[in-house]
């Protein structure tokens, strides 16, 4: 089954770029287009119902770029959103939430921490999943700030080392084993969280799986690209500089009002 149409990616800002790198990676020969509402971010911060009306603008956008199935590389949007895009579109959704399941199974000392934006910790979603595992400590922080010096691009600036430390030493003193990344943005920040945990702590993020599960779609629903590759294209609303230097000049970045 072919179907040369693009993939749709779409998160609240720059962090889902981990995400598409991730699929990138793994079917390269895909066309890709990605949406950055930076505009919005973060996303966490924001009412259920203002999370849905920007999902839902961010895919009606995506749709008319002729998209094949839209990938929700946002936490909070899946687990505030994706339910109702679902129900609304007639087009196959991917989202991503934080990787409980693996880190809870894994986890020999059964304490696991999960860093993650108010919106996702706050979801109905990720409250069901949690539950599931009651034999497993979880200890839960909003990473406030984090997203927001992202997409400021200050990286590996002192107050984001700053923050860092002060959410994840409780963590470590209450002896996790597994730390589960739930936000997007926040793959970028892991050779920094390395310097700070143990060695023996396992950071755990989404893009792996989600690729996967975006070949899966492609193959049992949708249908793979048989053209040659071309290259993604990424939209974005604000300050396109920062998605710019994300992706290493490697592609154009086109600013739009959307």
């Amino acid at each position: 089954m072919t179907n040369n149409n693009p993939i749709g990616i779409f998160d609240s800002g720059i962090g889902g770029t981990s995400i598409w790198s991730a699929i990138h990676d793994l079917l390269p020969n895909e066309k890709t287009i990605y949406l950055a509402d930076s505009k919005n971010a973060p996303y966490g911060q924001r009412t259920k119902e203002e999370i849905v009306a920007l999902s839902k603008k961010n895919v009606d956008f995506l749709l008319d770029q002729n998209c094949k199935l839209i990938v929700v590389a946002c936490n909070t949007a899946t687990t505030n959103a994706i339910l109702e895009l679902r129900a609304n579109y007639d087009i196959p959704f991917i989202g991503i939430e934080p990787a409980i399941k693996p880190a809870a199974n894994n986890s020999k000392t059964q304490v696991i921490g999960i860093l993650a934006t108010k919106g996702t910790l706050n979801s109905e979603l990720f409250n069901k999943t949690a539950e599931m595992f009651q034999n497993t400590k979880i200890i839960e922080q909003v990473g406030y700030g984090l997203v927001q010096l992202i997409e400021d691009g200050n990286l590996n600036s002192p107050e984001m080392t700053q923050l860092l430390e002060s959410y994840l030493q409780p963590m470590i003193d209450a002896n996790i084993d597994y730390l589960v990344l739930g936000c997007s943005h926040y793959p970028y920040l892991i050779p920094q969280i390395k310097k700070i945990l143990p060695e023996h702590i396992q950071i755990i993020d989404s893009g792996e799986a989600v690729a996967r599960q975006t070949q899966n779609i492609l193959r049992d629903k949708v249908g793979f690209n048989d053209n040659q590759k071309s290259d993604p294209v990424f939209y974005v609303n604000s300050n396109p500089e920062v998605l710019k230097s994300i992706l290493e000049y490697k592609y154009p970045v086109i600013q739009k009002d959307f």
